[in-house]
């Protein structure tokens, strides 16, 4: 199955009950988790994650699903995925 990278955000409201779920289904899915930066934004009690991500479109489906199934969770992606014949020692818009 082809990989696909991609940015997915994550907006936690009520940071202190969902924050430790959150963080367990991160942890299970680490394998496709490229990068991660998270920002509390304590005067809303709410926290914003971005994650940079490589996976399958089920791996990635199966993250975002169990994410947004959490209440106060809300979950956006955006995915790109590689032309065909793109080089990847090439530099420019191939992606």
């Amino acid at each position: 199955m082809e990989s696909r990278i991609g940015v997915i955000g994550i907006i936690v409201e009520n940071r202190r009950e969902a924050a430790p779920r959150v963080n367990e289904i991160l942890s299970r899915h680490a394998e496709i988790i490229v990068g991660r930066m998270g920002v509390p934004y304590r005067e809303k009690n709410l926290s914003v994650i971005a994650l940079i991500v490589d996976g399958t479109t089920d791996a990635l489906g199966a993250l975002t699903g169990q994410l947004g199934a959490l209440p106060g969770v809300k979950v956006k992606s955006a995915l790109a995925r590689r032309l065909s014949g793109a080089d990847p020692q090439r530099k420019g818009s191939d992606w």
